[in-house]
């Protein structure tokens, strides 16, 4: 079935997550540090930046490489999700129709830059953060949160957001079976049925929603998550932190994309 297959891809980020890798074994804050630095950097620039974005996307690439994640993987993910960046950015060349002149001589609407700046970014964030859950699994990263200081109830309804998306999708999966085996000739499709799914489906989440809750008050649930193995921040973790935001940092001051073209072209001329 397509949605079977779609339900078992939803956890796949979540077992990269268990792999021995450089990466993998960094404390989780160190990776989330440093993401939300390269965030951070990557929009602060302007919107009709480009060139200057290119170094950036080293981070993603070497973070895939050494953490021995597939690297198509994350990009089939970003393009799934692409469409609300370009249903953002497409309108851009209308609305701003000034002209740009590009160093070979050819013109371009502003608007197309500023289409291709957000593109970039939206890329390059979105693939770090692909990178972080792969690195270190939702549960960590929220854990993470909670060590650098956020509010615990923000992060227990991240964790419980997380974890019952699959809960909610084993139901629908459960349903969808169903359905399948008394379809006969189609029937049993279409949207009229659909609506009648969504609202069964409702129902039981709501009714599971308060078995659950039930059951993890009786184990002595009080609206923080114990810590079964606290991380802890070593010097490994701390040079990692330091050199890539160093390095992020320099990227940003410095455009390196500028640099290399002047320097090409004093070699060649």
């Amino acid at each position: 079935m397509t949605f079977d297959k779609e339900y078992f891809n939803l956890g796949y980020l979540d077992r990269l997550s268990y792999r021995n890798t450089v990466i993998h074994r960094l404390d989780p804050r160190a990776k989330v540090i440093t993401t939300m630095l390269f965030v951070t950097l990557v929009i602060s620039y302007p919107k009709y930046e480009v060139t200057s974005l290119v170094p950036f996307f080293l981070f993603p690439i070497l973070i895939s490489a050494l953490s021995d994640t597939p690297f198509m993987y994350i990009l089939k993910r970003v393009i799934i999700v692409s469409p609300f960046a370009v249903f953002i950015g497409i309108f851009n060349p209308f609305f701003d129709a000034g002209r740009v002149v590009l160093p070979a001589g050819m013109t371009i609407s502003s608007g197309w830059i500023s289409f291709f700046s957000i593109m970039i970014k939206f890329t390059l964030t979105v693939s770090a953060a692909l990178l972080l859950i792969a690195t270190t699994s939702f549960p960590g990263v929220c854990q993470a949160l909670h060590k650098l200081g956020v509010p615990s109830i923000f992060t227990s309804q991240l964790l419980f957001l997380y974890r019952y998306i699959f809960v909610l999708a084993e139901e629908a999966m459960r349903m969808v079976r169903a359905r399948d085996v008394r379809s006969f000739e189609g029937t049993g499709t279409g949207l009229r049925f659909f609506a009648r799914l969504m609202g069964i489906l409702f129902i039981r989440t709501v009714e599971r929603s308060e078995r659950i809750y039930n059951a993890m008050l009786s184990r002595g649930f009080h609206g923080t998550f114990p810590d079964m193995r606290p991380p802890r921040f070593g010097m490994g973790d701390a040079l990692f932190t330091l050199f890539t935001a160093a390095v992020l940092v320099a990227i940003r001051l410095f455009n390196i994309t500028e640099m290399a073209g002047q320097f090409v072209q004093r070699l060649t001329g």
